[in-house]
């Protein structure tokens, strides 16, 4: 725990650290500041990265701070063939391109420019492992020319060299390489930490969201029992990656190949630096930038053994709907395509789609599971009642937990987690109402609800093993289900229980004759206030 919270808190130290230098040079809260930050950080981690895997290679490059001069001093084919020995997803750096080197080096002429053209040598001969393509094929820039982004020119060499000393204090005296054998989900306790400054939208066109520790534990902790042997896991809205990180951690990193998709390039920016430190390199290749819904990479080409997925809820995508309505389509949204609202097209509920995708995009005896606003579980028609038929009738529903409300530190709207197994059954179905679960804290001017490992632990473990429990959970068949009208909420199907206690009939009538003076009591009472009430009125005077 203390190593979590020493983690966490160098972090946010480096992000203001380097938020500072761009409010220093006029870039503070502009649009290129997210991207200078998340870049120098990928710079930061390539470089630790490497450093740490060169050192297990070879101890003694390691032993003080001269690390890049002695890998310079090294033979060219002694050095060639301790890259060679390098696992194939670790970066690959030369000596010239270390933090430390282009520190000694900063008062050269046009630094600027040797930063720049540092950067995107590194970004070209590492292409292949930490590049992210788009739908398209085409593969993203690891690094833009960070130096552009000051407009001065007579900057740039000083807004690098503040640049490039932040990451010197860090590599030397506060570095990463501790972690690297840590499993740690980097960016679910700083995610939002980053990105508040640059989604002040809350919830507009493609706001990223962060998926809450306990949610992603309990998530991975259903879906994943017991040991797989190996596995291709799928988010087809993966914004960070907390949902995919810890189901890659419950299935183990080298059994796990990650897939996902997501329209935004800054949570791709953001998965790619997840995965860098969580020991899943060798899936980048798999992180595609698309829009899920319109353009699916992966549609045709695999179908996946675990998806998971906290999907936008509303969004307004009325500027592609029409092209959803081909036939080429219709086998995916089985169940409809939401209208445009006439009042707010930003309502449409986008995570109706999402849900469809990740059922048509399971293998065989694939599982998934869905984050969905609450009121799906219920609607009584339309599209979310066409979706709940589809999967209590093929036996592909295995429960439902109803998470508390507030949750999510990013909206308020109630939730539940939707678990679909292809080969679930349709005897057995598992619906929990955790809503009364969890203690409530202040997080600034807002509350949030925050679940504890012994609750996390009780709803795993009685999901898992199909416990009925009192006010908590039920076990339903497909019948029952279909009884409700499809309803999925655990609270229907509890059971109604009424006290009866045997009481002789001496005491029945002791407890009537108690009754009975208690009402005379009562009458007379209200005999005596009738009596004053028509005194006061007949003492009323006009004046």
């Amino acid at each position: 725990m203390t190593l979590d919270i020493n983690y966490t808190t160098k972090t946010k130290q480096l992000i203001d650290n380097l938020k500072s230098v761009c409010a220093n040079y006029g870039l503070g809260n502009d649009g290129n500041e997210f991207k200078i930050i998340s870049q120098v950080f990928l710079y930061k981690f390539l470089n630790d990265k490497f450093r740490y895997e060169i050192k297990k290679l070879k101890p003694e490059l390691g032993s003080d701070n001269d690390f890049g001069d002695k890998l310079a001093k090294m033979k060219n084919k002694d050095r060639e063939l301790l890259m060679d020995l390098l696992d194939e997803n670790v970066p690959r750096l030369k000596p010239h391109q270390l933090i430390a080197h282009l520190h000694n080096i900063q008062n050269s002429d046009d630094f600027a420019k040797t930063f720049d053209d540092t950067l995107r040598d590194i970004s070209i001969e590492n292409a292949d492992v930490f590049s992210i393509k788009s739908f398209s094929g085409a593969k993203d820039k690891l690094f833009d020319e960070l130096s552009n982004f000051i407009t001065d020119s007579s900057q740039r060499d000083a807004f690098c060299r503040a640049l490039i000393n932040k990451l010197f204090e860090f590599s030397f005296e506060e570095s990463f390489e501790e972690y690297f054998d840590e499993k740690y989900d980097f960016f679910k306790d700083i995610f939002e930490y980053l990105i508040k400054d640059y989604n002040s939208d809350s919830g507009g066109k493609y706001a990223e969201y962060y998926t809450p520790n306990a949610v992603s534990r309990i998530i991975a902790s259903i879906l994943v029992p017991g040991k797989v042997k190996a596995a291709k896991c799928y988010d087809p809205s993966v914004g960070s990656g907390s949902l995919l990180m810890s189901l890659a951690h419950k299935i183990g990193e080298d059994k796990c190949t990650i897939y996902s998709e997501d329209i935004s390039q800054k949570s791709s920016t953001m998965l790619r630096l997840n995965l860098i430190l969580n020991n899943l390199t060798h899936s980048i290749p798999n992180v595609i930038k698309t829009n899920t819904i319109a353009q699916p990479y992966y549609l045709d080409k695999l179908k996946f053994d675990y998806i998971v997925s906290n999907p936008p809820f509303k969004l307004d995508f009325s500027d592609f709907r029409t092209d959803l309505e081909k036939d080429s389509f219709k086998e995916r949204f089985f169940a409809g395509i939401p209208n445009v609202p006439k009042a707010k097209k930003e309502s449409m509920a986008i995570y109706l789609l999402f849900i469809q995708h990740i059922m048509h995009s399971l293998n065989d005896s694939g599982k998934a599971a869905v984050v969905v606003p609450t009121g799906f579980i219920t609607a009584q028609s339309g599209i979310e009642k066409k979706i709940r038929e589809r999967l209590v009738d093929k036996g592909w529903l295995r429960g439902v937990v109803s998470m508390p409300s507030n949750i999510f530190a990013s909206t308020g709207t109630n939730v539940s987690v939707l678990f679909i197994d292809k080969k679930a059954g349709s005897e057995q179905i598992v619906l929990m109402d955790a809503s009364k679960l969890g203690e409530t804290v202040k997080e600034g001017k807002n509350q949030r609800t925050v679940l504890t490992r012994n609750e996390e632990a009780d709803i795993i473990n009685k999901f898992n093993s199909k416990e009925a429990v009192e006010d908590l959970s039920v076990v339903v068949t497909k019948a029952q289900i279909q009884d409700k009208n499809y309803s999925l909420s655990a609270g229907q199907y509890f059971e109604v229980k009424i006290d009866y206690v045997d009481i002789t009939a001496e005491e029945f009538a002791a407890k009537m004759q108690g009754y009975e003076e208690k009402l005379t009591e009562l009458f007379a009472e209200s005999n005596r206030l009738d009596k004053e009430i028509m005194k006061q009125l007949k003492g009323v005077r006009y004046e």
